[in-house]
Formats: C-alpha cells, sequence, structure tokens
C-alpha cells in the first residue's frame, strides 16, 4: 500500500501551517485516506516550539468543525526532508528557508500550497502564497481557512491516483 507523507510549513507553526495541517487532516479523514497520508506542520522559526496554535486560528478552524487543540509548534529540522515526501510550504519566503536547510538532493519535495490550486480556480487560481494573518483581524484567519480547504481539497485529488495504484 502506497503512502505518502505530508509537512505543511510556515514561519512560527502557530497560524498558517497548523491550520493546513487540520484541515488536512480532516479532508484526509472524510475521503478515508488516513492510513495512506500522512500530515504534520512545522515552522521555519524556533519561537513556538512547543506552544498551541494562535487563539484566533483555533476559534476561526473550530467555528469551522476543525480541532487544533492537540497540535504543538515545532521547528523544521534536517532530518524532515528524509521523513517527508512533500514539504509544503505557505510562501515564498518559507520556500526560501527550506532550500537553505534542504540536502539539494530533496529540494524537489518543496512545494507552495497554493500551487494545488488549478489556475481555472475563479476565487484562488494564479495565488500563490497563503495569507500570513499574524498581525491582522479576524478575517485573515478566515481567508487562510478558505485558502488551506480549496488547496488541501485539491492537494488531496492530485495525490489521490498515485495511492489508488
Amino acid at each position: 500500500m502506497k503512502t505518502v507523507s505530508i509537512c505543511f510549513v510556515c514561519l512560527g507553526n502557530i497560524c498558517r501551517s497548523p491550520t493546513a495541517e487540520g484541515v488536512m487532516r480532516h479532508l484526509v479523514a472524510q475521503a478515508k485516506l488516513a492510513d495512506r497520508i500522512l500530515i504534520d506542520s512545522a515552522g521555519t522559526g524556533d519561537w513556538h516550539i512547543g506552544a498551541t496554535p494562535d487563539e484566533r486560528a483555533q476559534q476561526a478552524a473550530a467555528n469551522r468543525g476543525y480541532d487544533l487543540t492537540a497540535l504543538r509548534g515545532r521547528q523544521i529540522a534536517a532530518e524532515d526532508f528524509e521523513r517527508f515526501d512533500l514539504l509544503i510550504a505557505m510562501d515564498d519566503k518559507n520556500v526560501a528557508a527550506l532550500r537553505q536547510i534542504s540536502p539539494p538532493a530533496q529540494r524537489d519535495k518543496i512545494r507552495l500550497l497554493m500551487e494545488f490550486v488549478p489556475e481555472t480556480d475563479a476565487r484562488w487560481g494564479g495565488a500563490r502564497e497563503v495569507v500570513d494573518p499574524y498581525f491582522g483581524g479576524a478575517e485573515g484567519f478566515e481567508q487562510v481557512l478558505d485558502q488551506c480547504e480549496t488547496a488541501c481539497r485539491a492537494l488531496i485529488a492530485t495525490l489521490r491516483p498515485q495511492l489508488l495504484d
């Protein structure tokens, strides 16, 4: 049985990447693929190691039925490039940070989450980055959820054929 391991990555691992992890876990469970898609998240920085996700992220996620309470911040490590098949960054700065610590042979594992959204998507097609809501209000966390839901559904659709081969 084929499996794919994914680590979502943002700066501090308290807003965007744990939101993506929570959304993806939920959607993967709904798709009955939890035994085939392994999911984690991490940050490129070390400021929030061991911390719970931002309260605003948790509240916005809970309002949509996602539970982020068990997640804890951690920093990405060099061994993660061996452990995961995909390291999916939220923005270009995260991609650059991942490339700095990635072994050259593993750089093809680094992707942007929004890359999985089709260009034809009327709302998000062509968007490169998941917005950083940290310094804004509640609407930013709602937008992150909207982007993560769309991109994670597209990611599952992309992965499904290779998992069922």
